[in-house]
């Protein structure tokens, strides 16, 4: 087993461009993700005009990219907290908020097509368990007992 690393070397090793690199690339993935992923579900037909000009417009598909956008974003911005969790936890917590606004999207677009009287209520147990899991495993992962 490794032994832990000083303090002072890890923040000595937090300068580095070696270190500072990939944690710009997460947060400015993230953040862009994000960002197209926020506008995807609010706007989608601006989206498609812009940026997914492949035909036919759908908007429960741009909604539901949107989502999953989203939810990358989060996956590298929970990757590049100073504090973070685990692998695991960042994944459950990342994929949930993707899963919780997936959910979000057939709601919306439950006039769209689909089956929203089964398809809402599956996405959002999904969702649920995948936020739940993350959390607990965060705290777990983080040494918190509360």
């Amino acid at each position: 087993m490794a032994s832990p690393v000083a303090s002072h070397e890890l923040d000595r090793r937090s300068t580095t461009p070696r270190h500072r690199f990939p944690l710009v690339v997460a947060i400015v993935g993230g953040v862009g993700f994000a960002v197209l992923g926020v506008w995807a579900i609010v706007d989608p037909r601006s989206f498609f005009d812009a940026m997914a000009t492949f035909e036919p417009y759908n908007q429960h598909f741009l909604q539901d990219i949107g989502a999953f956008q989203i939810g990358l974003g989060m996956v590298l911005l929970l990757a590049s907290m100073p504090n973070r969790g685990d692998g695991l936890a960042i994944a459950l917590l990342g994929v949930g908020v993707g899963a919780a606004l997936h959910t979000v999207s057939h709601i919306v677009g439950h006039d769209l097509g689909g089956t929203p009287e089964t398809d809402i209520p599956f996405f959002a147990m999904l969702a649920v368990l995948l936020l739940t899991a993350g959390g607990f495993r965060w705290r777990y992962e983080r040494g918190s007992t509360r």
